[in-house]
Order: structure tokens, then sequence, then C-alpha cells
């Protein structure tokens, strides 16, 4: 099974400087982002920058400009470079968005689309079954924005737990979560990881390399998680079918799976080769 990408850096399209840098970080997937981090009058360069880096050897994601501006047709010619593997499509609101992608780069297009606005929340679902749509990412912090919202716990608790439910319906990956702000708050960093997981989360984005190994180890299943696993297989495995316990603790078919899913998930691990 190809790996699923946990951890997603952000690297500014017009520091060039750093893009070697940022795909040897770590990151299982890096996003050049030509849209918030590149003020205007750079944007041109930007792209120009992109295409002098892009190679099939180093594949990225490319976080293009929305719909409505006017870069944005020139930022998906772009994404027709060897080497870009993705589109990141900020504030996507419909699959009519989607469908602007496609005109330019064809049904092949692979999209991961930034639900950041209430329009978008509400249309989901109909986003995530597009053909198109690799994964939902949340973008937290423009949501908050557009909506109203001060915090990022419980305040977005509905809001997360529905796009989890929209991308299992759909048959996608389970989503992105958006970033953590606190640069040099590790800790911090862990605990929005590890809720993003136990929401159902499958990975996050990251705006700084330090952010990258806390990503990847909160996705991966604790050392207590997999002895806990291998007891289990191993219990049911003796058992033959009947009825036992571990730790005290009857296990039936469900917990069996979700041991075995652990063990597959520690044995699996990310790496570069990791799908969107």
């Amino acid at each position: 099974m190809e790996p699923i990408a946990r951890s997603y850096l952000f690297v500014p399209g017009n520091r060039r400087d750093r893009f070697d840098k940022a795909y040897a970080s770590g990151a299982d997937v890096v996003i050049i982002d030509l849209e918030d981090a590149v003020p205007p009058p750079e944007k041109s360069r930007a792209r120009t920058e992109v295409e002098a880096w892009a190679d099939p050897a180093r594949p990225v994601v490319l976080r293009i400009n929305g719909v409505d501006t006017d870069w944005f047709r020139d930022d998906v010619t772009c994404c027709r470079m060897p080497g870009i593997q993705a589109v990141m499509l900020p504030k996507t609101e419909s699959v009519a968005h989607l469908r602007r992608v496609e005109e330019l780069l064809g049904q092949s297009a692979r999209i991961l689309p930034l639900i950041e606005t209430a329009r978008g929340f509400e249309n989901a679902q109909e986003i995530a079954r597009d053909r198109a749509v690799e994964r939902l990412v949340f973008g937290s912090l423009d949501f908050q924005l557009d909506l109203g919202i001060h915090g990022d716990q419980e305040e977005l608790l509905y809001f997360r737990s529905q796009l989890v439910l929209v991308s299992r319906l759909a048959g996608i990956h389970a989503p992105v979560d958006g970033i953590n702000t606190a640069i040099d708050d590790a800790d911090q960093l862990r605990a929005d990881t590890r809720r993003a997981r136990r929401l159902g989360f499958g990975g996050k984005l990251c705006i700084h390399p330090k952010q990258i190994g806390p990503v990847n180890e909160c996705f991966l299943p604790t050392a207590e998680q997999v002895e806990w696993a291998k007891r289990v297989v191993a219990g049911a495995a003796t058992a033959q079918g009947s009825a036992i316990a571990v730790d005290g603790r009857m296990i039936d078919r469900p917990v069996i799976l979700q041991a075995e899913g652990i063990l597959k998930e520690a044995a699996r691990g990310v790496g570069k080769t990791a799908a969107p």
C-alpha cells in the first residue's frame, strides 16, 4: 500500500534558495506557495523560480492563487511543469472552482482543495466526491476569519469532524489539518496534532521545518499502542476464533482489526513517495 502523507511543508515560491532545503527537510510533501507567502509584486518572479527548479525527480505540490485572482490562469499553467504532482487550490467553494483548474490542466489534474470559507464548507461533500480531489485540506485560520470564530479548539470541533466524515463518505484519504503558528512551541504542536489524529485527520500543514518531526511522530502509533496491538494479534491467533481477553478486556473482531491496522501503520512508515 502506498504511504499516505502526514506532513506538508510550505515554502515561499519566491525563495528558490529554500526549495532544496525544504525538499530535504523530511516532510512527506513540500508545497511551494504562490499565494499567501508571495507579495503581489513578486508573483510573476515566483512562477519563474518554480519553473526553473521543477524536476520530476523532486515531486512537489504547488499552491496557486485563487480562481478569482488575476494570477490564477498563469499559476495553473505553471502546474504543467514536470514535478508538480498536485495543485493546492485556496478557498475552494464549489466543484465549479475545480473545473476551472481542469479546463487548463485536463481531467488528469490532481487537486487538494483548501476548505477555508463557509461556502466551501457548505459544499464540502460535493467537493470531496469530485474525481479530481485527492483529499481535503482545512484552512483553519482563514476559516475562522470568514466565520468570525475566535479560537481553534472546541470552536472548530464540529467543522473538523464534518470534514473527516465527508472524506470518509467520499472514499478519499483522511483530510489534512491546518497550520500551527507557534513555531517554537513543540508541546502545543504535538497537542494540536494528536487532537487532529484523534478526530480522524490524516495529516497536518507545517510552516517551518522544525515542525515536521513532531507532526510525523504524532501521526505514527506510539510504542505502547504497538505493543498492545502485538498482544491482541498474538492472542487472537492463539484463540482461533474463540473469545479472548487481553489486558483484562474482552477482545472482539473490531478490536482485532484495529490492532492489525496499528501494526500495518507502524510498519509502513512515510517517505518522499507518499501520496498527497
